[in-house]
């Protein structure tokens, strides 16, 4: 794979390296989070795809489903974060098929940390051709809630919550401020909306509409909520 060695600067000091990306590639310059809260997990990101310094669309949904509660935030290449979650949202099918034999839940194979070793697995393996970096969340009812950060590279690490993308450089502060242990599922969804409009009010490549998606004991299946810029963040639509 050929990359180039120029850019350019911009008069606005800017400086756009469009050679720096694979022919054709669309990058997720973007802001992605999860976190754990008393009952589960909420997945959150914000909708803005970037070619380079251009915008290629500003509705994309980056939440994306690998079982029935186990998502994921994809981050970087869009056409690989997009073939991985795909490659492994197949095989969790696969063992739920297997998984319907088990009696106890504890013994089911489809779980929240199964699901990320397989992201971390694609990921490490073709590191040298793959930019992908992923957030796996989901509840389980032998597991809880849990969020898994597969960075670009392929390492996975287990945490309360998570962050990433271009967006996340701005938020570290804040999400280290007012993230609690054991928020209440409103309180939750109100700290990860107000990180991404941050996220998105300073970083160029983050923006658009906000998109959660809520993974608990108390719903039966996943909750999804959507924020506009035109009325202020509030709550738009399920």
């Amino acid at each position: 794979m050929e990359f180039g060695n120029t850019g350019s600067l911009a008069e606005d000091g800017i400086h756009v390296d469009m050679d720096r990306l694979k022919k054709g590639e669309v990058n997720l310059g973007t802001s992605i989070m999860a976190v754990t809260f008393k009952d589960g997990v909420i997945l959150g990101a914000d909708s803005r795809t970037t070619t380079g310094a251009y915008i290629a669309n500003r509705v994309t949904d980056k939440l994306t489903e690998v079982h029935k509660k186990i998502w994921c935030c994809r981050s970087g290449s869009a056409a690989d974060t997009q073939a991985i979650a795909d490659i492994v949202k197949y095989e969790m099918g696969l063992f739920d098929v297997m998984d319907q034999t088990m009696a106890q839940a504890k013994d089911r194979l489809v779980t929240t940390s199964f699901a990320a070793s397989r992201f971390s697995a694609y990921c490490y393996d073709n590191k040298d051709m793959l930019t992908a970096g992923l957030i796996v969340a989901g509840y389980h009812p032998a597991e809880g809630g849990r969020v898994y950060s597969v960075p670009i590279g392929g390492s996975y690490h287990r945490q309360d919550y998570a962050i990433g993308g271009s967006g996340s450089t701005y938020i570290y502060g804040f999400c280290d401020e007012n993230w609690e242990p054991g928020m209440s599922e409103e309180d939750a969804v109100e700290f990860v909306k107000e990180a991404l409009r941050q996220a998105m009010k300073w970083d160029g490549s983050s923006g658009g509409v906000i998109r959660m998606m809520i993974l608990s004991s108390e719903h039966k299946h996943p909750v999804r909520h959507l924020y506009l810029p035109d009325d202020d963040y509030r709550r738009n639509a399920n």
